[in-house]
């Protein structure tokens, strides 16, 4: 998927761009954030990047009210405006977009931040700039930039574009994927990217597609091909309750990971789940899924992350570590 902007230069649509960051690849990074995404995994703490275009957001809490402002409905060019008020003239939140046409008009009225946007358009020149500024971090620690999502293969064009371009800067370059995408796409990225993060959620493809939404043989078949490319890779999972977290879910994944990638990764990483996201769901109105479970104790799942780090490394002899 190609965007593009008003002027017709193509485009990347991102939802952040994250500078100094030391989870993302090795060293100083920046981490730039693409929105779109082909899964729908149940924990997933970024909403604002799952669908492919810009999204209205709403804060109520934020409204001024309509009659001491009213710029969003006075500048809504839809003649019943789906913005609602209450009966105190404050913003609800009741799903705006039910007749809206994604013009996003009101976002750029409302002064106060009520109604916002996420999703900004940047272009190769604009994206160089802000990971260049920064050039002399990555020297010193080794660092680079890091395409993030969302799913970046979704903007495969644009961020193979921009991988290129950092290459040609002398800086280095991350790719952080689920791929569950074409492997052509993917191919295509990863010609210019030092080094590949991936995640495995668990071997199951049934199991996998209830709690993201994709059979995950896909993803597999582009692990095995990002191996045979010889690419630098670090294997992601993140460890969540009631899913994955037992000894056997574990064990399965490193199975494959022995067989079926011989072993060849830079390392394997396992991610303690934290509930976050749960504000970005309310200002989309959506209803974040996770919202009933009750998050354990910061020494419980540190515990549980290193028994199965210990079991990985001792009866298959991988290089596993928690990410905390």
């Amino acid at each position: 998927m190609l965007h593009k902007t008003s002027s017709g230069e193509p485009a990347a649509l991102i939802s952040n761009v994250q500078r100094y960051t030391v989870h993302d690849g090795p060293g100083i990074r920046t981490a730039i954030f693409f929105i779109g995404c082909t899964m729908r995994c149940i924990w997933c703490s970024n909403p604002e990047t799952l669908k492919p275009y810009q999204q209205l957001c709403i804060y109520p809490v934020r409204c001024i009210s309509k009659e001491k402002c009213g710029h969003c409905i006075k500048s809504c060019p839809i003649e019943k405006s789906p913005i609602s008020f209450d009966e105190k003239g404050f913003l609800t939140k009741l799903k705006i977009e039910d007749r809206c046409d994604g013009c996003l008009i009101c976002s750029q009225a409302c002064p106060s931040g009520a109604i916002g946007s996420w999703g900004d358009l940047k272009t190769l020149p604009q994206l160089m700039e802000i990971i260049k500024a920064d050039n002399a971090f990555y020297s010193r620690s080794g660092g680079g930039v890091t395409l993030n999502g969302g799913e970046v293969m979704m903007q495969w064009e644009i961020a193979s574009k921009l991988l290129l371009s950092c290459k040609n800067a002398g800086i280095n370059t991350c790719v952080e994927t689920a791929l569950h995408c074409p492997a052509e796409h993917m191919e295509a990225v990863y010609e210019y990217t030092d080094l590949v993060i991936a995640d495995i959620k668990c071997l199951d493809p049934k199991k996998h597609e209830k709690f993201t939404g994709v059979r995950n043989d896909l993803i597999l078949s582009n692990l095995i091909k990002t191996v045979g490319m010889g690419k630098k890779l670090i294997i992601r999972t993140p460890v969540i309750p009631g899913y994955n977290d037992d000894e056997r879910e574990i064990r399965a994944i490193a199975e494959f990971i022995k067989n079926e990638l011989y072993g060849e990764i830079k390392s394997w990483q396992l991610l303690p789940f934290r509930k976050l996201g749960a504000e970005k769901y309310e200002s989309l109105m959506l209803e974040y899924p996770m919202k009933d479970y009750v998050s354990q104790d910061r020494t419980t799942w540190e515990a549980s992350l290193a028994h199965l780090v210990n079991m990985i490394k001792t009866d298959y002899h991988l290089p596993a570590e928690p990410l905390v």
